[in-house]
């Protein structure tokens, strides 16, 4: 209980949402999970709630490590972003397309990870095996010029590569979740019953999809352009 509340926050029951609202946050987290069980390379899910904690959350996905990891391929971070896609993914295929600022968070850590994969990492094959920004702390919020030490033609190859794989993640995460629509379902139906499932309550978070229902989007999937899209907390 002591590293939930460190991880999630402090439960926040005062904090009253309606029916609406709860059915979201649940198909939201729930989306979460299901994409984290289906993939490799990601932690895996230990507990779902719709209990409101902290600040702002008014949900958590609870994962936690099995071993230490000292190194992660480029796989396991597109994974790892499809899991933070997983929420608005789900939104988006549940409620006709129609999303909430409920992902801002997600959006911002998925933005940060796709950053650092390319001007760090060097995980672009276009932008190229070079780091372009060494600044140890996080970039959102920073003026573009302080992001990245780029050429503006190179900053501009950044910003596409960093959009293309968060929309590549949600592309994929929306591929699971229209495949396990039946687990998203019964999942989000006893997240509203219970408030709060485990892993163990809840046998699909523990089930990993065989590995070619957890592949990639198709190709034109995959390589539409990105689009710009703003949220709000």
């Amino acid at each position: 209980m002591a590293i939930e509340r460190l991880i999630a926050g402090i439960e926040k029951k005062s904090r009253v949402l309606n029916k609406a609202e709860r059915r979201r946050v649940a198909y939201h987290e729930m989306g979460h999970a299901l994409v984290a069980a289906s993939l490799s390379g990601v932690d895996p899910v230990q507990k779902v709630s719709i209990v409101p904690r902290g600040v702002g959350a008014l949900g958590y996905t609870m994962q936690r490590p099995t071993e230490d990891r000292f190194l992660l391929t480029i796989n396991d971070l597109k994974h790892r972003l499809a899991v933070l896609m997983g929420g608005r993914a789900a939104e988006r295929l549940v409620f006709d397309g129609e999303i909430s600022t409920g992902a801002a968070d997600d959006l911002q850590r998925a933005t940060e990870v796709a950053i650092e994969m390319v001007t760090k990492f060097g995980m672009d094959a276009g932008v190229g095996n070079r780091i372009y920004a060494p600044l140890p702390q996080g970039f959102l919020g920073a003026p573009q010029d302080q992001m990245v030490s780029a050429s503006a033609a190179t900053a501009r190859d950044i910003d596409l590569a960093v959009r293309e794989l968060v929309e590549a993640a949600a592309a994929l995460a929306r591929t699971i979740l229209e495949r396990r629509r039946n687990d998203l379902e019964a999942g989000a139906a006893l997240l509203l019953e219970k408030e709060t499932v485990t892993a163990a309550q809840f046998e699909p978070l523990r089930r990993p999809l065989p590995q070619d229902t957890a592949a990639s989007p198709p190709a034109a999937e995959a390589a539409q352009p990105a689009s710009a899209e703003a949220s709000a907390a």
